[in-house]
């Protein structure tokens, strides 16, 4: 059996999973007002997609995006 794709209603998909947009947005680096554009049909950029199936696929972890988020910070730029 497939799995449902994510994308295909993302409202349904985070409160199926029980979060707020602010957290559930938060982990793939989008603002909870970005993810309420993306909820409301604003195309998602592509890297948001892939961030958003990987994590549906079981792909990335929490702490796998969490560590991804901090290195892609800008306080953690290299100068």
């Amino acid at each position: 059996m497939a799995k449902k794709n994510p994308l295909a209603d993302l409202t349904a998909y985070r409160k199926a999973r029980g979060e707020n947009q602010a957290t559930f947005w938060g982990r793939f680096g989008v603002t909870q007002s970005g993810g309420s554009r993306y909820e409301s049909g604003r195309e998602l950029p592509t890297p948001v997609v892939m961030l958003v199936l990987a994590f549906a696929d079981g792909l990335l972890d929490e702490m796998t995006l969490a560590r991804l988020r901090k290195r892609a910070s800008p306080d953690s730029a290299v100068k």
